[in-house]
Parts: structure tokens; sequence; C-alpha cells
């Protein structure tokens, strides 16, 4: 029982990476050319019941509400300076444009709060434009709000509950010109990107497209770039057939450290050489305690405080450990565990180690 109290604490502070498995090239890699893209408009969320923008804090919504009615012909210049919009709220729309979208799709975007707007919940957005980094629009947004959170209050108090000022909408924009193409069927190559570069994953992943595709067809370019050369002129469906070849990856030895949570993560080839660890603590305990001195009756002195402090320092009995070479993980955790180790005593041991050079494994600190 005493031993599942000592290790039950450790292992729900360990969270253990499993050793690595075949994994498929989607789940690995990238393809060059197929990428979202950002897209981000300004407009006008109107219908809120009060909790649109102030006319002194946000100027510019002002402007923006007299040139929108400007091109339905209303002419409020004139009366500019009294314009309270509390109804109206200034906001950036943004959305993800996909791969290879084409006209008349629809995309989910999301609708956030310009200037002081209190809440953006039961606005509508009217028509705003949507551009891409060049400037052009690929898609317009319209539509009601939906919010997760509200504000209410009144002259002396309130209450908000999540984030009210930020909102979507699904299916809220209509793709109005497509997605640049940056890839072809009959291109000549695809190329393939690792999300985690890594030298000897490139390689496994080159003998792997050779083996089923032939000989000399994927060449590694660099650490995390693999070329693919399409020779039947169809690289949608050799896309399609690249994804699903698996293959073993290998990953650095890399420990994980989160000092405010006292987590660690290490992964299956963390080793260590030979090393003893002593693992002791020390406590100080300082009380204080004080008393009132009183002068004998019909003397000349004063009542006093004098202080008593008592100081306690209890060291706990060092315990060493030996840890042979090359130890497994588990044998490492049960090592440590046995000299009582806690997370935070786990992370202290784990930068000592590494501090004397017998840790062989990167050590990253959150």
């Amino acid at each position: 029982m005493s031993v599942m109290k000592h290790v039950l604490p450790l292992l729900l502070s360990l969270l253990f990476v499993l050793p690595a498995q075949a994994e498929r090239i989607k789940d690995l890699a990238d393809i060059e050319g197929v990428r979202s893209n950002a897209l981000v408009g300004y407009g006008l969320v109107v219908g809120l019941n009060g909790t649109g923008d102030s006319s002194n804090s946000s100027p510019f919504t002002i402007n923006s509400i007299t040139a929108m009615l400007e091109r339905f012909g209303v002419n409020v210049r004139p009366d500019i300076s009294t314009m309270k919009p509390k109804n109206i709220a200034a906001v950036m729309v943004t959305a993800e444009l996909p791969a290879f979208s084409r006209p008349g799709q629809k995309l989910d975007i999301t609708v956030s709060s310009m200037g002081d707007s209190k809440s953006l919940r039961g606005g509508t957005l009217l028509i705003t434009p949507l551009l891409a980094g060049d400037g052009q629009v690929y898609a317009v947004a319209q539509g009601g709000l939906s919010v997760g959170g509200f504000a209410a209050g009144g002259q002396g108090a309130g209450t908000v509950k999540n984030h009210p000022t930020v909102g979507k909408i699904p299916n809220g924009a209509h793709v109005e010109r497509a997605a640049p193409r940056g890839m072809h069927s009959n291109q000549d190559k695809v190329i393939l990107t690792l999300r985690e570069p890594d030298f000897t994953t490139i390689r496994r992943m080159q003998d792997a497209i050779n083996r089923q595709f032939g000989d000399g067809i994927a060449k590694a370019i660099d650490s995390g770039t693999i070329e693919v050369f399409n020779p039947a002129g169809n690289a949608v469906e050799l896309v399609a057939e690249l994804e699903q070849v698996t293959l073993v990856t290998d990953r650095q030895a890399v420990v994980v450290i989160d000092e405010r949570t006292g987590t660690i993560v290490m992964g299956e080839e963390v080793k260590i050489d030979k090393v003893a660890v002593a693992h002791g603590s020390i406590s100080v305990s300082v009380s204080e305690s004080p008393e009132v001195s009183q002068p004998f009756a019909f003397s000349e002195g004063t009542t006093t405080t004098v202080d008593r402090t008592d100081v306690t320092v209890n060291e706990d009995e060092a315990k060493l450990v030996v840890l042979p070479r090359q130890v497994t993980l588990a044998s490492l955790v049960s090592a440590l565990n046995s000299v009582g180790a806690t997370p935070s005593d786990l992370i202290a041991v784990l930068q000592a180690i590494k501090a004397a050079g017998a840790l062989h494994a990167e050590l990253r600190v959150l």
C-alpha cells in the first residue's frame, strides 16, 4: 500500500509517449501547393440591444455608418455629430479559404468586435467582402451571429459570461472566386514536406515510396522535403496512393518539463549513463510566540512585549540510488520513484542529471 502511495502521484504526473509505430504519409507530410488561405474583411453588425460601439471611443464606426448610408442615397453628414450608434458595432470578419475551393461553396466565419461594443449577441452582419493577401475578394459574408456568451449590468454592477464580443456564423460566407491552384494533375512531380523534419524519417519515407512505386521515383532533397516523380501524369491519383504508404518514424530523444504544473513528458528514446542520485529535503519552521511582560504593582516600569521565536529544522534522511547505464524509461521512473521524488523533485533531478552530462536527451522547459 505504501508503494502505491508513492507510485500513483508520479504516474499521474508523467505522460508516456508510446513507442514509434507505423504511420501513414498522410499524417506526417503536407503536399506542396495544397494549402488554405486566410481571408479578412471589415464590416458592421446591426440589431444589437444597446450593446454596440459608442460614438466617442469608436469614431470609425460613425464613418462606416455614414459611408454605408450614402451608398443607399441617405445623407446623414449634417447630423453626424449627434449620431449615437448604440445598436451597431464595427467588426473584423475572418475565414479560411480551403484549397481548391470553387464559387458557390460556403465557409464558416468568425466575427470579432473592433470598438468598445459590450456584446454582439443578437446582431446581424451586413454584407462584407473578404479579401486574401493579394487584395482580391474571394468570398462575401453576411448573416446572423451565434455568440456563446452574454454581458448584462446596470449602473452599479454587471456580469459577463464567456466572450460576448466574438461570434461565429456557420456557412456565413459564399465563395465568389476560386482559390489559387498550386497543384495540377499533369505536373511533373509532387513535393512532400514533413511537418517535423528529420533526416532518418525522410530517408525511411523515401525507401518506403521506392519499394511501392519503383526505385528512383522518390528522392529526398533535405531533412524535410522529398520529390516524387509523376510518370503516369496523374498527380491526383499519385497523391491518393502516397498518402496510404506507411513507415516507422524516428524521433529525437526529448524530455519536456512544465514547471508550472509539474508535468513531465519523456519518450522511450530517452537514455541515461550510469549515475548516482541522492534525494533529501530540509524543512525549516519558524514560529513567533510574543509574551507580555507586566511590571510589579506601584513600580515605575511599563508593560512591554517580549519576542519569543522558536526555530525548528528538520532534515530528511537522504536516499541514494544508482541508475545503471542505458536505463529504460520504466526503470528510470521506478528508480526515481524509489527515492520518493515528487514531480517537483523529479524536475530538479532531471535537470541535475542533464547538467552532469548523463542524460542523453534534449531538455525542454515550457
